[in-house]
């Protein structure tokens, strides 16, 4: 089963995710984790990073897919925040269907602007200044929203509640999957 994790910042999918994996024996493939460890041995990536760009999209499915293929990673798999956006699934998307990978579920972890705002106050990265939080909710919502509409065309979208607390969140997600 592969299940791609998505939501606003400080919903709390990454979180969930690895819950997710550790409970069902799933392998957790997180995306700013791997291009952080991609970026200490791709130069190009490490630039592009220091830069505070964005990886392209074909270019980093073209990273993901590789490195899927070296792990051997087809089925079981968590995907967190990967793809987020429809060009990076559309170049993944050909990957897939030649690999016969698809997503079995969609986990969207829903919560409002005001708990992404408490809950990111909380966390105190130097990233999260207001200005930085509005701007990546406005991505989410021109970027993301859209992939989310496009995979309940095609695969079993479930929108989740994700305001309660890990526990809660975690609860409801298992009951979803059984």
């Amino acid at each position: 089963m592969n299940i791609l994790f998505l939501g606003p910042q400080g919903s709390g999918k990454g979180t969930q995710a690895r819950l997710v994996a550790d409970k069902f024996n799933l392998f957790y493939f997180e995306s700013g984790e791997f291009l952080r460890e991609l970026s200490g041995k791709n130069e190009l990536v490490h630039e592009i990073l220091d830069e505070g760009k964005l990886v392209p999209c074909e270019e980093l499915a073209s990273y993901v897919e590789a490195y899927l293929d070296e792990k051997e990673l087809y089925d079981d798999v968590i995907f967190d925040g990967f793809p987020r956006e429809i060009e990076q699934y559309e170049f993944f998307e050909d990957w897939m269907k030649e690999k016969n990978v698809f997503f079995d579920k969609v986990i969207v972890l829903n919560i409002s602007k005001e708990e992404t705002f408490k809950r990111l106050a909380v966390r105190k990265r130097e990233d999260d200044t207001k200005e930085a939080i509005e701007e990546r909710l406005e991505i989410y919502k021109q970027k993301t929203l859209p992939l989310i509409e496009r995979l309940k065309k095609e695969t079993d979208v479930i929108e989740i509640d994700g305001e309660g607390a890990i526990e809660e969140v975690f609860e409801k997600i298992c009951q979803s999957l059984q």
